[in-house]
């Protein structure tokens, strides 16, 4: 006999994938009930209170009580073992039960859950969304002659048979909705409330991915064994463990998942598609690309955790996780801890790449001690350089670009190897008296530096590359030697040479891999064995926001045949994702391996309001609609809105005026927002890797996006003259795609030419 309201043992209570996002929904006072329910309910099921009932007609659907009005659905697996699918309020649990579908997928054997009628109003709702409202009464609509009817849109899935989506592993209660859609937004619809399988498949398919493709890619690799078919859609608690469910453990581990937004979501149900990824065997290097919001650093993070779970026991960092500054390189060590714990986090070395390669470049030389300049005050030297040399042949920025791009950024470190080294993307060509005239200044320009003991990030990033090098070809010579005394080592020698001959790392994962230059993969690449899952990378060049352009083949990080895309956002809505697109017009973006990368097949399963586009005759009225845009936003919570503008000056006027309108302004740094508080303010380089409910880009007006300077190379140097277009062009995409539910796009004067495809024609 069991005594009520004392704690049972063996009671399991699970969430199935998509019950959260239900959930989290609910207002405040509900949700807070919720809370005290699955703690009770977890504690002792046959509580009185919960009123826990069998559905009509359902042989593993109950219902139970959460507050007077709210009711928990969910699936009795077996015994103790509950799969809560759903929450709703009590009018609409009790009634048309026959909408609810359950059941064992034949193709995945994953548990899936429907609400039918949840399904078709989502459906029917995109469709109208998509209706434009009459600008009057309509006038009554004569009867159209059977004979004269007008063509009825082709469904979009007309080419499948119904054998063939379920074959696909459709979830079959969904197969008669499928078969009446004819527009992507009913898709999305459909989408947003289908099991995840479900929605893979159709949009797949939608985007033009062959039958026998979608099979290969997306149901094979879940599909269940055919040896274990015969019995698939019997033994629910085989099927459970196939499903993407997570264990209520504690009011900590549920709180976790319903209050770190889509963070909290992503530790426990990834993707099928990502999750393949992570878990994949490599034999070499590999790469997942896909745009903003499709889960990349996601699946690098599961990916370290991975990788952390196959090593053998020790206390040593044999994973490194690098991205390219400061400010990502915490977050995702603060993700890496909530996603793997202090144990995971004990094994993995986190740190940005620049300070990688200054630990390096320390190591060689302890009593360094120079001062770090950036590329603007580099370009300072150069001008300076140039004045007093009397030279006129080349122009500062150009000699600047060389030096950057060609000499530190392929670790030329001779006057015959510069005139060997290929300057692909470099746009005009030199002759070789040319070249041996640019070295002599390069080398004066180096000099010059020295004397004034100042370096570069990228001079540092070259010199730890050489370094790396020269330690990779003392290992690789070692083991030869080893290899011809058959496998022994020489005691002496490796006594001697302590850690000096080991590789530092077995895996390496990168994330943001686009911003990352040449010198920097070099070191990478001499840092870990070249072995199965020695590299990862993540990154998608349309969001490159640096002049660093690599063929990561001709640096020895060979990638084709394992390289993968990833074409579902989760964050950024539909509506924004397509306007963000727009402005990347038909420029060309490359895939780090020589190779053209597109977004084809990209597309978001949220929906939301279109982008709001605002005008002004002056940066002082700019600012005013700004202010006035974020008190239209009172309801959202000020330190999920931020605005990015171009300059610094601007973030330094714009947050002077929000203080005088009595709103608190937070500043992003390169260490992040100074503060948990207030609005979040900072140019648009600043806003890489973030997100937010609300989103104002200001100042994006000609000759701020891009900037006045960029025309000046369009004749002197069109390659350049590109390259620059290309990299405003993307900070103006991500920082738009950095907005989740709202974004506006305001200006002064004259709109800048990458808005020109969201406003009307003139």
């Amino acid at each position: 006999m069991t005594v009520t309201g004392a704690p049972r043992t063996g009671v399991t209570l699970r969430l199935l994938d998509k019950a959260d996002k239900e959930i989290v929904k609910l207002d405040r006072p509900v949700l807070g009930a919720f809370y005290k329910f699955q703690h009770d309910f977890r504690r002792n099921p046959d509580a009185g209170g919960f009123h826990l009932k069998q559905l009509d007609g359902h042989d593993r659907l109950w219902s139970a009580r959460i507050n007077r009005e709210w009711r928990a659905l969910m699936i009795r697996l077996g015994g103790d073992d509950w799969l809560l699918v759903s929450v709703k309020h009590r009018n609409h649990v009790y009634k048309n039960l026959d909408r609810l579908n359950y059941g064992i997928n034949h193709v995945t054997g994953a548990i899936e859950y429907v609400d039918l009628q949840v399904v078709e109003e989502s459906v029917l709702r995109r469709e109208l969304a998509q209706r434009p409202a009459p600008a009057q009464a309509p006038e009554p609509v004569p009867a159209v002659e059977p004979d004269r009817q007008e063509p009825v849109e082709e469904p979009l899935f007309a080419a499948y048979t119904d054998e063939q989506l379920a074959d696909l592993g459709v979830a079959e209660p969904l197969v008669p909705i499928v078969r009446k859609l004819t527009t992507d937004d009913e898709l999305l619809g459909l989408v947003e409330y289908a099991p995840r399988h479900t929605g893979e498949v159709l949009l797949r398919l939608r985007d033009g991915v062959s039958y026998t493709a979608v099979m290969e890619q997306v149901t094979a690799p879940v599909a269940v064994p055919e040896k274990e078919q015969k019995h698939v859609t019997d033994d629910w608690q085989v099927a459970v463990d196939r499903s993407q469910t997570v264990v209520i453990t504690s009011d900590e581990s549920l709180q976790s998942i319903l209050e770190e937004g889509d963070f909290g979501r992503w530790k426990i149900f990834l993707h099928p598609t990502q999750e393949k990824l992570v878990h994949r065997r490599y034999s070499g290097p590999a790469r997942v690309g896909g745009g903003p919001g499709t889960g990349k650093t996601i699946v690098a993070l599961h990916r370290v955790c991975h990788l952390v779970r196959k090593l053998p026991p020790g206390r040593n960092k044999p994973v490194l996780l690098t991205t390219f500054n400061r400010n990502l390189a915490a977050d995702l060590r603060a993700r890496l801890l909530s996603l793997g714990g202090p144990d995971v986090l004990a094994r993995v070395d986190i740190t940005h790449v620049d300070q990688l390669a200054t630990r390096i470049v320390s190591e060689a030389d302890p009593g360094r001690a120079k001062r770090r300049i950036d590329d603007a005050a580099a370009l300072r030297e150069w001008r300076e350089l140039l004045v007093e040399a009397g030279e006129t042949r080349w122009s500062p920025e150009f000699l600047s670009d060389e030096w950057n791009q060609v000499i530190l950024g392929q670790a030329v470190t001779s006057r015959s190897a510069y005139f060997a080294v290929r300057r692909a993307g470099r746009g005009r060509s030199i002759t070789r008296a040319e070249r041996a005239g640019i070295w002599q200044l390069a080398e004066r320009f180096t000099q010059r530096l020295e004397t004034k003991g100042l370096e570069t990030h990228r001079q540092v990033a070259e010199r730890a590359a050489r370094l790396e090098m020269a330690r990779k070809a003392k290992i690789d010579k070692r083991a030869e030697e080893r290899e011809d005394r058959g496998g022994l080592d020489n005691l002496h020698v490796e006594a001697g040479s302590g850690a000096w001959l080991r590789y530092r790392y077995r895996h390496i994962v990168v994330d943001e891999a686009q911003d990352l230059s040449a010198a920097h993969w070099k070191m990478l690449r001499a840092m870990v064995p070249s072995e199965p899952d020695d590299i990862f990378l993540v990154g998608d060049t349309h969001q490159r926001i640096y002049d660093n352009q690599v063929t990561l083949g001709s640096l020895g990080v060979h990638i084709r045949g394992r390289s993968s895309r990833l074409t579902l956002s989760y964050r950024t809505t539909r509506e924004i994702l397509r306007d963000a697109i727009r402005v990347l017009g038909d420029a060309v973006y490359d895939d780090l391996d020589g190779d053209a990368d597109t977004l084809a097949g990209y597309r978001s399963v949220l929906h939301g309001l279109a982008p709001s586009l605002r005008s002004a005759r002056s940066w002082d009225e700019e600012m005013d609609l700004v202010v006035e845009q974020l008190r239209a936003w009172h309801d959202v919570p000020r330190e999920s809105t931020a605005i990015c503008v171009p300059t610094n000056d601007m973030v330094t006027q714009l947050a002077d005026r929000l203080i005088r309108r009595g709103i608190t302004p937070t500043e992003i740094t390169q260490d992040g927002p100074r503060s948990d508080q207030g609005v979040h303010i900072g140019t648009m380089y600043r806003f890489k890797g973030l997100e937010y409910r609300c989103l104002i880009i200001a100042g994006v007006a000609e000759g701020l996006v891009p900037r006045a300077s960029v025309d000046a190379w369009e004749h002197s140097d069109p390659s350049r003259h590109q390259r620059e277009l290309h990299r405003a062009r993307s900070l103006l995409f991500v920082a738009a795609t950095r907005a989740r539910d709202a974004l506006t796009i305001t200006w002064h004067g004259e709109p800048s030419r990458f808005l020109a495809p969201l406003l009307p024609p003139r």
